[in-house]
């Protein structure tokens, strides 16, 4: 990169953020509650947001509705959210467009209309279309080096982000399409590719774009699979599919030898469907059933957790969907508010004696981190 865009002040924000949950969080609400929740708000007094990536900073990211800017329709604006919930939201963007990752540096990547894009995380409009010349395009994951994934033109890319169009076609496993999802520190990436039946499979890819990208299989006997995040011990999540109606969340075996997890679904509910989307590098891992954001085993033993039985039930929210979590365990997604809207929401874990180790031991490891 030419340029580095470092983040607001790391104090100022943690400083903030555990002044309010203090505030807010009576006796009651900690007996009751392990996560205290914020909603993230959204962008004009609009009902609508989506958090789709959290950094270990507490910066989050992802898209929420606003008011038109003729002649665009109402429509979901790539946003830096107010980790505070105060509602300083930045659109980071004017037009149709969405942001889905962020790094430790404060870079954000996503894409604008059907371009992939680094976001200027002011909001001052400076923006790099990732893509010059092409067709369509996204990006899905930057890591701590400013390196970005994503798809363009069908195919999994790692995009030179400079702008300068050397982007690498990652290929795929004998078919023609190809989608990468996540990298990690050391450069590895994953995501899904067809083989040369057709079939989507999650993989690990080459990063030089070289051809040697490895299939990670799936789980229960399905043929379909794809993997949504990588950490930087190299542990993978995604989702198998068992059939048209059934997928399982996974964590697979990164040497594509077949022994991957299934990690189950919520215990007693009946469902058939989960999905994994992050996995941070504590090994914590969170998803969806298709209705309600989970916590899951990571050893595959089903003891994962329903999400909305660690929150204050009084509040209204169903959270459905966990996107990512940070090293930390603060956790971001979509959740259904009291008045029936989707909006973004944060995570922090709770009680008080966690917000109380926050000052001491996550204020510290964050001091020890920056020297």
């Amino acid at each position: 990169m030419n340029r580095k865009v470092y983040p607001p002040n790391v104090w100022r924000t943690r400083l903030i953020m555990l002044a309010f949950i203090l505030a807010v969080a009576t006796p009651a609400q900690q007996a009751i509650a392990y996560y205290q929740i914020i909603d993230l708000g959204t962008l004009d007094g609009r009902p609508y947001s989506y958090a789709r990536s959290i950094n270990n900073l507490g910066q989050i990211v992802g898209f929420a509705e606003k008011l038109p800017v003729l002649p665009e329709p109402s429509s979901r604006i790539a946003t830096l959210f107010d980790p505070t919930g105060s509602g300083n939201n930045i659109a980071l963007c004017e037009t149709v467009s969405e942001a889905w990752s962020i790094n430790n540096l404060g870079q954000i990547a996503g894409r604008v209309g059907g371009r992939a894009t680094l976001f200027d995380p002011t909001g001052g409009g400076n923006n790099i279309d990732l893509d010059p010349g092409g067709m369509y395009s996204f990006a899905q994951s930057i890591n701590d080096h400013g390196q970005i994934v994503g798809m363009a033109e069908g195919r999994a890319t790692l995009f030179d982000p400079t702008g300068g169009g050397n982007n690498i076609d990652l290929g795929t496993l004998g078919g023609t399409g190809s989608e990468a999802r996540s990298i990690n520190n050391l450069g590895q990436i994953v995501g899904t590719a067809t083989d040369s039946l057709g079939r989507w499979r999650a993989t690990l890819f080459d990063p030089t774009g070289g051809g040697n990208n490895i299939d990670l299989g799936t789980t229960l006997g399905g043929t379909w699979s794809e993997a949504s995040s990588i950490n930087n011990l190299g542990q993978i999540v995604g989702q198998s599919w068992v059939s048209l109606r059934e997928s399982r969340a996974t964590l697979f075996d990164p040497t594509g030898g077949g022994n991957n997890i299934d990690l189950g679904t919520l215990p007693g509910e009946g469902r058939w469907i989960s999905s994994a989307f992050s996995i941070n590098n504590i090994g914590q891992i969170v998803g969806t059933d298709g209705r309600r954001a989970v916590l899951f085993d990571p050893t595959g033993g089903g003891n994962n957790i329903n999400l909305n039985t660690l929150i204050d039930p009084s509040l209204g929210w169903t959270l459905t969907t966990a996107y990512s979590i940070n090293d930390y365990g603060w956790i971001v997604g979509v959740g259904i508010n009291r008045d029936g809207y989707e909006r973004a929401y944060l995570l922090i874990p709770e009680p008080a004696s966690a917000i109380t180790l926050g000052f001491g031991g996550v204020f510290f490891a964050l001091r020890r981190r920056r020297r």
